[in-house]
């Protein structure tokens, strides 16, 4: 299916309700009701002929076909691993989860947090599925992708080495639930390999649908214990992490058994009296389900003899333990919280937030025009709007205004690790509407407007993760959101959300798609005498020409154009011409008028004489086209050189097509309506043209 009719078919596919938790879309098109009844009705376990058990799912460089590291994998069945295996033991709990030979503990610990909400845990893990009676060798999770939920299934053959499951294990070793939930991850992701380093964000979001936010542990927010112990009440997902100085520091483990460069999740926040006074404590989760701090308030130290009352102290070697809040605050370096989204919070008393997404992309020559360090393309990126009306209820903040958070996330960058790629640098900038664009959904603001505005906020920093999100407090009123890669120029698909403690609203600003095209032609007095001689030798008696003809006609004036770079006119633009329009000479002046005027006016604002893409959006609205994104997008795609320039030629045949295809629709539209309808042999007229 093209990439128009795709898009065109998962709108209606969103609209009719595909792609929420409850009516997940099934990934790659693999229904696991289905394959487990054919698997069952055949007395065969499944095999994923879509990840199959070979090297090309472990990896492509450390984990690739020729590593060391992959030397002697096998791949097994937990019922080959141990005699009765149990997809979950007791109920999922933070302690199945141990890291093996991968590094993602930012995932194991996003999972870690996830066991500790029930009803989470059941939006990602299905719980239709064991080793009893229904097993088939078949097992699937959800998983949250840029919007939408799919359903993703997998046979159970792990990757085995010496014996040992090479990934994610329990450390009950019957227990399965937690290595088959990575295989399904990594799957998603292409490859294991792919799931190597990232933000533990990534995991949070993708098992909630939530928007994730950073905190700087070196400048806090004063009020951070009460952010933390709130968001827990609330089921948020909390992970946080000791920056690294250097490579060799990269799970390097102090004196007291913190590791650096790793992922933690943060379960656990109370107020104890000890010794008379408060006492802030924090729990934290090691993935690896050892390591444990041992400075104070870890297991088995003093300071728990001296607690009065209640004490959450448990001393086993599990990878969890608690420590003093300041002391978290000063070994830590930053914190990740997830906010989840209203339809995963049961508790009707926690304060749901209010969600707006949409899906965007970057193009290069189009819409990919960067940061604002690129002030003559930064306009090109895509812009939404969002309008705060109401201010925040909260009596105990000083601070007036509309609290909101924006997450813009880079699609699918992970799968594309095997082609070399990896993240682009994102993030994006806020602007205050002037009033006088209050209300306008249908402009797409241009250069003019962001050289003379200075934006009012932005992203804490472009940087190259899979998402960039930041919280503001505004004043009531309009704002337009610019998501941006770093660098011009660059291929990317996104999708940005706004989660706001009040109603607001959010929509792309982009223009309409219209035109408004001149059918006056030009009197024959205005008419040059050599192009009319030319024409008419040309032309014969009955002056009308082929595209040969006219081919020699346009070729002829510009080859005088010293002003305009281009190697002539080619027989595809000028059968165009003949076959979109009754080329008569007067027909042919007025273009030809039209074009150079165009052309020549765009190309002489960098004196280049070439038009490059941005000039060419430009030109398209001096020529009295409206166009949107999207169709800028596949112009850009159609008619544009690999240097984002436009010669002549194709300047030429890109605006007659617009042109024959707005008259041609506005014919057909005899009522006004906006829409058409054709029979079959129509459209392939129309689209043969």
């Amino acid at each position: 299916m093209s990439g128009v009719a795709s898009t065109l078919a998962k709108k209606r596919a969103l609209a009719a309700g595909f792609g929420t938790n409850a009516n997940a879309v099934p990934y790659l098109n693999q229904n696991f009701t289905a394959l487990r009844a054919q698997c069952r009705s055949a007395g065969k376990l499944f095999c994923d002929p879509t990840f199959p058990a070979a090297p090309e799912s472990l990896g492509f460089n450390e984990l690739g076909p020729s590593s060391y590291k992959v030397r002697g994998v096998s791949w097994k069945r937990p019922t080959e691993l141990v005699s009765k295996p149990e997809f979950i033991v007791g109920g999922a709990t933070r302690t199945d989860i141990c890291q093996g030979a991968l590094g993602d503990c930012w995932l194991l610990a996003a999972i870690a947090s996830l066991t500790l909400n029930e009803f989470v845990m059941a939006r990602v893990v299905p719980t239709d599925q064991d080793f009893g009676d229904s097993y088939a060798g078949i097992f699937h999770f959800q998983f949250w992708q840029f919007g939408e939920w799919v359903d993703v299934v997998i046979d159970d053959r792990l990757p085995v080495k010496d014996g040992e499951l090479m990934f994610v294990h329990s450390a009950e070793g019957r227990e399965f639930w937690s290595a088959l939930l990575e295989k399904a991850y990594a799957k998603v992701n292409g490859c294991y390999e792919a799931l190597s380093g990232g933000s533990t964000t990534e995991g949070f979001e993708d098992f909630t649908g939530g928007i994730a936010e950073n905190y700087d542990l070196k400048k806090p927010p004063s009020n951070l214990f009460q952010i933390i112990k709130k968001a827990l009440e609330a089921g948020s997902l909390l992970g946080c992490s000791i920056d690294i100085t250097s490579a060799a520091d990269s799970e390097a483990v102090t004196h007291q058994k913190l590791v650096k460069g790793h992922a933690y999740s943060l379960t656990g926040a109370v107020e104890v009296n000890y010794r008379g006074r408060q006492e802030k404590l924090v729990r934290m989760r090691n993935p690896w389900g050892q390591v444990e701090w041992t400075g104070p308030w870890s297991d088995g130290s003093s300071e728990w003899n001296y607690v009065q009352g209640e004490s959450p102290h448990s001393k086993a070697e599990d990878g969890e333990f608690w420590m003093s809040f300041s002391d978290f605050q000063r070994h830590y370096s930053r914190i990740e919280v997830c906010t989840l989204t209203p339809d995963t919070i049961e508790n009707d008393s926690v304060k749901h937030w209010s969600v707006s997404k949409f899906d965007g992309g970057w193009r290069r020559g189009s819409t990919a025009g960067g940061c604002r360090n690129n002030p003559y393309t930064f306009w090109t990126n895509p812009q939404f709007v969002i309008k705060l009306a109401e201010e925040d209820d909260d009596p105990d903040d000083s601070e007036v205004g509309c609290s909101f958070v924006v997450g813009l996330i880079q699609k699918n960058r992970r799968k594309l690790r095997k082609q070399g790629e990896d993240m682009h640098t994102i993030g994006f900038a806020i602007y205050e509407l002037p009033q006088k664009f209050h209300g306008q959904r249908d402009v797409h603001l241009d250069k003019n407007f962001f050289l003379s505005h200075a934006q009012t906020a932005r992203s804490e920093t472009f940087i190259n993760l899979r998402e960039v999100s930041s919280r503001f407090k505004l004043p009531p009123g309009e704002y337009l959101i610019v998501p941006s890669t770093f660098e011009p120029h660059l291929n990317g698909d996104f999708c940005i959300r706004v989660f706001s403690e009040k109603q607001t609203e959010t929509v792309p600003c982009d223009d309409p798609v219209s035109a408004e095209l001149d059918d006056e032609t030009v009197p024959d007095s205005e008419v040059d005498a050599g192009f009319r001689g030319l024409f008419t030798k040309l032309a014969g008696s009955d002056m009308e020409i082929s595209a040969v003809e006219l081919r020699t006609i346009m070729n002829k004036i510009v080859s005088k154009r010293t002003d305009i770079k281009t190697d002539g006119f080619g027989m595809e633009t000028c059968r165009v011409m003949v076959n979109l329009m009754d080329v008569s000479f007067t027909d042919s002046w007025e273009k030809r008028s039209k074009f150079f005027t165009g052309y020549k006016t765009k190309t002489d604002a960098d004196n280049s004489g070439t038009m490059c893409t941005p000039e060419m959006r430009v030109a398209f609205k001096d020529a009295g086209f409206s166009l949107n994104n999207n169709i800028y997008q596949l112009l850009v795609a159609r008619y544009s050189d690999p240097d984002m320039t436009i010669d002549f030629d194709n300047f030429v045949g890109c605006l007659m097509r617009l042109e024959m295809m707005f008259k041609v629709f506005k014919k057909l539209d005899t009522k006004g309506s906006g829409f058409i309808e054709l029979d079959f042999q129509q459209w392939l007229n129309f689209a043969m043209i």
